[in-house]
């Protein structure tokens, strides 16, 4: 069974579309007919012959129900990927996407027209959000008129939140590094490794597995994904007793470091026509600053999936590209969330900055 599994009375029933039977590879599973088993091929039900989607559906949880439409839309012209195989894919891997969402404020970044159309974020939930999707308000102050805002967070607590979100054309998932029940403390310290144009992902495997390195000799386990772009997220999950000016001052005490012990291969310069190497981007360390979540699926070609992986499978010979949709659901239906075995969020940050100013 998958880490995360829900109990009986939180699942999602949707109304079938499609018989399906597991037989080939590299498609995605359509969730009312199995959960994370990859490749489907669609044959006749009851006599009655099913060859393509349909435009719209219904999914039903308890007494809310949820319409979904405009299944068909391309999101991803070059490969034919539509809103609905989208859908299928969240909701096939719900069991073990939320558990990272639930507790986080949600920002809403929405391609209404796919990859290759406008995109625009949405902090606040939007006034038609059904009313059974919990919200969270946080007093902040603007950043372009430095004035006072409310705002009305969405969370994303179950798979029925997660749907609507996704059918609002939220490819990928993003939230902060806290939680709101205490939101200037985060649990975990994050390191997102960006390659410069001189730089590809050879160079950011190696500057991932320094990073491990650095924070092991400061005591610290971590976990890495890729991000679904260009680049890599190594992860430090801590306890939730420290600020963000402390995860921050970790973490680019680690980047300087090594960019001052590998110059050409590690750097912390932002300019790009400076840049050389691969930047350790330290930034997303500080409050209201949003990731994408681990299983996003980004707005890129080929849709590639935000992956966690084994320290040992971060090889020069991995291609962030390799982790399709298919892949990921073959990938968790066999080995469930490996992040579910990461390092707990029980790890102190006070022994490590203390080892960081006597050095």
């Amino acid at each position: 069974m998958l880490a995360g599994a829900r109990r009986k009375q939180d699942v999602a029933w949707s109304a079938p579309k499609l018989v399906c039977k597991i037989d080939a590879a590299e498609q995605l599973v359509t969730a009312a007919a199995a959960r994370c088993r990859p490749r489907r091929s669609v044959r006749e039900d009851a006599g009655r012959a099913v060859s393509e989607r349909t435009a719209q559906r219904e999914v039903r949880q308890g007494r809310r129900t949820l319409r979904l439409s405009n299944l068909d839309k391309v999101f991803w012209p070059a490969e034919g990927i539509t809103k609905g195989d989208l859908l299928d894919f969240y909701e096939a891997l719900a069991p073990v996407v939320v558990p990272h969402l639930r507790g986080r404020p949600f920002t809403m970044k929405r391609f209404p027209n796919g990859i290759d159309g406008k995109h625009f974020f949405q902090k606040d939930a939007p006034s038609h959000m059904p009313d059974w999707i919990r919200t969270a308000v946080f007093q902040t102050v603007s950043r372009r008129s430095g004035k006072p805002r409310t705002i009305r967070y969405p969370l994303v607590s179950d798979q029925l939140s997660l749907s609507w979100m996704v059918s609002m054309g939220c490819i990928d998932l993003n939230v902060p590094l806290s939680r709101i029940d205490r939101p200037q403390r985060p649990d975990v310290v994050l390191f997102d490794l960006d390659p410069s144009p001189d730089a590809d992902f050879v160079e950011c495997v190696r500057v991932a597995h320094l990073v491990r390195g650095a924070l092991a000799l400061l005591g610290l386990e971590s976990c890495v994904k890729t991000s679904g772009s260009d680049g890599i997220h190594v992860i430090a999950p801590i306890a939730r007793r420290h600020t963000f000016a402390d995860t921050h001052l970790l973490a680019s005490t680690v980047a300087g470091a090594l960019a001052r012990s590998h110059p050409g291969l590690v750097t912390t310069e932002f300019l790009k026509r400076k840049r050389r190497g691969v930047l350790i981007d330290v930034n997303q360390n500080g409050p209201g600053r949003t990731v994408a979540s681990v299983y996003s699926v980004r707005p890129k070609p080929g849709a590639p999936v935000s992956t966690p992986l084994r320290w040992e499978e971060l090889t020069e010979n991995v291609r962030p590209q390799d982790y399709t949709m298919g892949v990921v659901l073959d990938r968790v239906g066999r080995e469930g969330d490996l992040l579910s075995a990461a390092p707990t969020n029980s790890q102190p940050l006070g022994p490590a900055l203390r080892a960081l100013k006597e050095g």
